[in-house]
Parts: C-alpha cells; sequence; structure tokens
C-alpha cells in the first residue's frame, strides 16, 4: 500500500484531451499526458483492499497494486518490471483498453476508481523514454519452427512470448505492415503508428521474423505449413462483417466501417488513393449506423473529414450512466460513454431501426434514410424484443453511411477452409480448452476462435495459446 489515506485525500484526476478546435484538423492523438509528478498521486490512491478485485477483473491479471506502488514511490523501473510480467504490450492496452480493471476497482463500490489505464500509459512510456525497454533475445533456440498468422494483438502477444521462450518464429500478415485492426482498424487519434512501429523493431531485434504482404492460401499454400512448420497459430481475428439487409442497400454511398477506417488509416500513413475510389465524408450528411467503439471511431474520422453533419444510431437504448443492478460490483459495468470523438460533434439516437435507404434522383447514391422507433420488451422465456412504434417512420438526411454493426465470425473461405478447420456454432473456429483446432499441430488465439472482443483478451489469448504450443512442442 503506497498512501494509508491516498484513496481519501487524493481525488481522481483524468489525463486531458486536446482542444476539440485543434484536434480535429488532425489525426495526432488527443489524449495528453499528466505531468510525472501528478500521476504518481494518483498511484497513491491504489488502497490496501486486502483482495485485489482489479487483478481478478484484468483478463491478462496484471499485477496492479504491486506497481501501483512501486510507480507512487517513484520506482518507475522496478513497476515497468511487473507491469510487463503479466503484458506484451502496456503502450497499446494503456491507450485502448475500456479497463475492465477500473470496473472492479474496490474503490468503485462507493467512490471513483484508481487511474488504472491512464497509470500503466505512464509507466509503459517512461520506460521506452528512461531506455529500460531493451531487445531481449533468447539465449539458445529449441530448434522448433512456428509459424503465427495474422499480426493483430493475439498474433502478435503469440509470436513475441513463443520467440522469447526460443522457439523460431515466423509472422504472417498479408497487409503491408505488422498490427492487423490496430494498424488499420484504429484511428491514429487514438493510437498512433508509430508506437506499433516501435514495438515491432523491438521484436525484430530480438529475432522474430515478419513476412509482409504474404497471404497464406495464397502466396504460401496452406498445406506447407504442416510440413515446414512444427506448430502453427491462427490469428486471423474475426473480419466477417454484420451486413444490413434492407431495400437500397446496394446503392453507392454505403461502406463497411472497417473499409472506411482502413481507407483512412492508409491516407494517412502516406499511401496514395485514387479519387475515385476515395470514401470522403467531405461536405457530406454521414450517419453511423451502431454505437460501438467501431462507430465512435467513424464519427471522428468523419469529422476530421470535414463532415456537414454526423448522426449514430443504435437500435438499443442508451447504456445507463450508473452501475445498474444486474451488473454489481465488481463485475464490469456497461455504462454511457461519450469519446472524444462524440465531443467533436455528432447527433446520437437510440431505438431506431433502419427500414431502408433512400436514392438520390439519380437513382444512385444513398441521399436519405428511412426509420422507425421501437420499443423494447421481453418475451415469457426473459428473451428481449423488439416492437416497431406506430407511425414512427422518419427520413434522416444521409449522403454517406457506414455500417459499425460489429462482426460475426472469422472469415470461413481461404486458410480455415484450406486447413479443413472445424467450426462452433458461432461460426468462429473451435477450440479445445489448449487452444487446439481440429486439425494436429494447428492452434487458434483471439478473436478467431473467441469472436470480436477486446484487445486485453486478444492479448491474454496470444499468451495462453503461446503456452499451449510450447507444451505442445516439448511434448513433441
Amino acid at each position: 500500500m503506497s498512501d494509508p489515506r491516498g484513496f481519501i485525500t487524493i481525488e481522481r484526476i483524468e489525463n486531458r484531451y486536446r482542444p476539440v478546435e485543434e484536434r480535429v484538423h488532425d489525426f495526432n492523438e488527443v489524449e495528453t499526458q499528466l505531468p510525472e509528478d501528478i500521476r504518481r498521486y494518483q498511484a497513491a490512491r491504489c488502497m490496501d483492499c486486502g483482495v485485489a478485485f482489479c487483478h481478478w477483473g484484468c483478463p491478462v491479471g496484471s499485477l496492479i497494486p504491486e506497481w501501483q506502488d512501486k510507480l507512487h514511490h517513484g520506482d518507475w523501473k522496478a513497476a515497468f518490471d511487473i507491469l510487463q510480467k503479466t503484458n506484451n504490450f502496456p503502450e497499446f492496452t494503456g491507450r485502448l483498453c475500456p479497463a475492465p480493471c477500473e470496473s472492479s476497482c474496490v474503490l468503485e463500490i462507493n467512490d471513483d476508481s484508481v487511474t488504472i489505464r491512464e497509470n500503466e500509459l505512464a509507466v509503459i512510456e517512461h520506460a521506452f523514454n528512461a531506455g529500460y525497454v531493451q531487445p531481449k533475445p533468447p539465449k539458445t533456440r529449441t530448434g522448433k519452427r512456428v509459424a503465427v498468422i495474422g499480426s493483430g494483438p493475439a498474433g502478435m502477444a503469440c509470436a513475441d512470448t513463443l520467440n522469447k521462450i526460443g522457439h523460431s518464429v515466423v509472422l504472417f500478415e498479408a497487409a503491408d505492415q505488422v498490427g492487423g485492426l490496430l494498424r488499420y482498424g484504429v484511428p491514429d487519434f487514438k493510437l498512433e503508428k508509430r508506437v506499433i512501429d516501435r514495438r515491432v523493431d523491438l521484436m525484430r531485434q530480438e529475432g522474430l521474423e515478419i513476412r509482409t504482404n504474404t497471404r497464406v492460401g495464397v502466396d504460401v499454400p496452406a498445406e506447407s505449413l504442416l510440413s515446414d512448420f512444427d506448430a502453427v497459430c491462427i490469428a486471423i481475428g474475426a473480419r466477417q462483417p454484420r451486413d444490413l439487409a434492407v431495400p437500397g442497400r446496394e446503392l453507392d454511398g454505403i461502406y463497411f466501417a472497417m473499409d472506411y477506417l482502413e481507407q483512412q488509416n492508409k491516407v494517412v500513413g502516406g499511401a496514395a488513393v485514387p479519387p475515385d475510389d476515395r470514401i470522403s465524408a467531405k461536405g457530406k450528411h454521414v450517419v453511423v449506423l451502431g454505437g460501438g467503439d467501431t462507430g465512435s471511431d467513424c464519427v471522428g474520422t468523419a469529422n476530421r473529414q470535414g463532415a456537414r453533419s454526423v448522426t449514430q444510431i443504435e437500435l438499443l437504448p442508451p447504456l445507463p450512466r450508473h452501475r445498474p443492478a444486474d451488473q454489481p460490483w465488481p463485475l464490469y459495468a456497461r455504462l454511457y460513454k461519450t469519446t472524444s470523438s462524440h465531443e467533436e460533434g455528432c447527433e446520437r439516437l437510440y431505438n431506431l431501426q433502419t427500414q431502408s435507404f433512400v436514392a438520390d434522383k439519380q437513382g444512385r447514391r444513398v441521399k436519405k434514410l428511412v426509420a422507425v422507433e421501437v420499443e423494447w420488451g421481453k418475451t415469457g422465456n426473459g428473451q428481449h424484443e423488439l416492437h416497431v412504434v406506430p407511425g414512427s417512420e422518419r427520413e434522416i438526411k444521409a449522403d454517406l453511411v457506414l455500417l459499425a454493426l460489429g462482426f460475426v465470425h472469422v472469415e470461413q473461405g481461404g486458410l480455415v477452409s484450406d486447413l479443413g478447420l472445424a467450426l462452433n456454432p458461432r461460426g468462429s473456429i473451435a477450440v479445445d480448452d489448449q487452444f487446439r483446432t481440429s486439425v494436429e499441430g494447428v492452434f487458434a488465439a483471439g478473436d478467431a476462435h473467441r469472436g470480436a472482443s477486446l484487445i486485453v483478451w486478444a492479448i491474454q489469448h496470444g499468451r495462453q495459446t503461446a503456452a499451449a504450443m510450447d507444451a505442445y512442442l516439448r511434448g513433441r
């Protein structure tokens, strides 16, 4: 415990965002860091709670009270050493994790929780600046060759862990750069890509072999994996987007959110996109369907592109602003959230169901969206059901529509079908409790088997899969 009365005498102070009028004109990160002395005081709010439910609530099992104590006493090196024991990439989770640990903080019972996520980010950034983060290649190699397919957070964590153990790892990525959705799905205003590059450089120095622009199943035959490598990890994510089957869906101007975000991320990275292929919100009435983080990212991107208006529509009612009775502490509470993107300008509408899209006079591009209000109830067996409110039909201007409706499962063609991997009832890759698929020597990590989830779960599953693969390889 850092300070016996810290949680009583020190109030929660969060990082600030750059001013709206400044940040909407660039794609630099919007969150700014508190001075290190104030950050140390924030760590002092970590109390002697007896049972660290924050540790229980964290998917990677971060030893939160231990490194918070070191942080408060100014021992940044010790805090970093403890932090990296359970998390390969604190610089990613420190920026992007929704912090289920904070929802499980004992202070959350009747006060504001400790700023765990921000404290974590402060520790890892201090560690990089101070030179604590250095490449540590394994002293010996085991002689086993491993292939990891997909370089999102799960694939990166799996490859990094196996490489540090001493196996010879090849990380395959179909895109031109490493990162998966971290690079091409998350906007730079939340995660500047220099942060990914910094980590990838370290991994290369530690002996990890990375092959980009390589599509396994096309450039590398799937069957050769089983003969060229002693074990294989599939970490290709859950990239199959949920679509919306309504009249007018075929009109120009309607895109999946990830196509929109990926293109903008490439533009920010310096890629040239032909004008005819450019998806731009400039001067347009933009409608984002879906109220999650991906939808919020679309809102922020549209604002930066100069949208005339941005409307975000959610089929469900707004989440509660305070912890509801059916989500008691220390469970993760799903609460109403206003992101930095929402602060920049966005009308948020709830309980609306899209009925159709209306074309312009030429009949080619979307011009309007037709929606109806819905009410939610429950069936006799407790299942949620919606009812359309009679006479509630309305039209909403829509020159650009972005479908941020989530992802249903892994892309089942290509590599998955080539290897003959069994699927679970949700359409994801089926695995046992050791992350083994139906094919000998082939494992799956992250969203590819779990379904779309949090970055912190992807990292943890990458680590767990690596441990299971190591046991398999040593058994062989």
